[in-house]
């Protein structure tokens, strides 16, 4: 019966040990005073970008413990009564370790996890290249103060190379960890700096693990790269020497206008609103390029961004505009805004009679100027 009991016994503890930790276990342990009963909170980002408590423990012998159910890997933020500062951590299933002194909860020690391994390899790395940063930028401080040029010179070519390689550090570590979240959140950075091309950032998304690619973060990074292309696209739609999509939408009277039906010698796409306010400092400009050179040729059609379309009503009559206006009244999700790839206004597009795109947000005299030489 032993012989057999034995290897039942090895074979029970080799399984326990080589299965998946259902849930998260976080062991924390804080140095330094800090009162027993201290709660500590366990917070992530809900929706509207704001904090939203998971979970709150309470501290005993400079300890906390928090536990949960199985979870896929997300950043999470640890924030401990009355103490400075706050703990990033990826929380995932199996147990991890976070050491801190209590006055520096920013620098905890994290371990014990495949994606909190990585992430700390990542924040150890960053903080250092972070204090060299501030190292040259307190010796600039002093250069200057002593008007030193020689090592301003060589300090601030010093602190651009640093910012190169800080650049270069964040993708190659992208390339060399796929596996990890901190990739897909470096990828959604790189996207929000917009110094990276979008073909380079498609090709991060691409390589990283189907894992990683099935995490909400890295969903949200492709939807990202989508819309990119999508702009990309539209921009490519939208310059010059390209005919103007055509479009439509109701006037003030609920009339459907096509741009089509209002193309003259020269005409002009205006897309503004009643609650942008240099929108409306231009109009008295486009109201007078129009009453010189409607006769001659000239047609604007006004593409307006609001969402009161009483607003938008009163404005084209205290800003007595004559020509033709339209509106979806849906602000920038404006399907017109979005097929000439408008993100921010007063934005203009100046068509020949054939209507080629010939010229982009011209104002004031540069939009007479142009108007009178095609016209004259």
């Amino acid at each position: 019966m032993k012989r057999i009991l034995l290897p039942l016994v090895l074979i029970i503890s080799l399984i326990a040990c080589n299965q998946k930790p259902e849930g998260y276990v976080i062991n924390g342990t804080l140095r330094g005073e800090v009162s027993d009963s201290t709660q500590v909170i366990l917070k992530k980002i809900g929706e509207n970008n704001k904090p939203v408590s998971v979970d709150t423990v309470l501290t005993s012998n400079g300890t906390y413990t928090f536990t949960g159910k199985p979870t896929t890997p997300e950043l999470h933020y640890i924030f401990i009564d009355n103490l400075p500062g706050y703990t990033v951590v990826v929380l995932e299933d199996g147990e991890i370790e976070i050491s801190a002194q209590k006055d520096s909860l920013n620098f905890a020690k994290i371990k014990g996890t495949v994606q909190n391994d990585i992430f700390s390899d990542y924040m150890e790395k960053s903080i250092a290249m972070s204090n060299r940063a501030k190292s040259i930028q307190k010796d600039l401080q002093k250069a200057n103060v002593e008007k030193n040029d020689a090592v301003i010179s060589a300090l601030s070519d010093e602190m651009k190379e640093l910012q190169e390689e800080h650049k270069s550090f964040e993708l190659d570590y992208i390339k060399a960890n796929p596996n990890g979240l901190i990739s897909a959140l470096l990828i959604d950075k790189a996207i929000a700096s917009r110094v990276v091309p979008t073909e380079e950032i498609k090709a991060l998304y691409e390589g990283l693990s189907p894992e990683i690619k099935a995490n909400k973060v890295a969903k949200s990074v492709l939807e990202k790269i989508t819309a990119l292309e999508e702009k990309a696209s539209r921009e490519e739609n939208t310059t010059i020497g390209k005919k103007a999509p055509d479009f439509s939408a109701k006037n003030p009277e609920g009339k459907e206008v096509s741009l089509n039906n209002v193309l003259g010698k020269i005409t002009l796409i205006d897309f503004w609103a009643a609650w942008c306010k240099p929108c409306r400092a231009e109009n008295p400009n486009v109201l007078a390029v129009y009453k010189k050179y409607h006769d001659k040729g000239l047609n604007i059609i006004g593409v307006s961004l609001d969402k009161d379309g009483e607003q938008w009503k009163k404005a084209i009559l205290d800003d007595k505009l004559e020509w033709d206006q339209v509106s979806n009244l849906a602000y920038f999700n404006d399907e017109i805004a979005k097929l000439y790839n408008v993100d921010a206004i007063p934005a203009a597009f100046l068509l020949d009679e054939n209507g080629v795109i010939i010229a982009k947000n011209l104002r004031g005299d540069a939009l007479e100027q142009k108007v009178s030489e095609l016209l004259n």
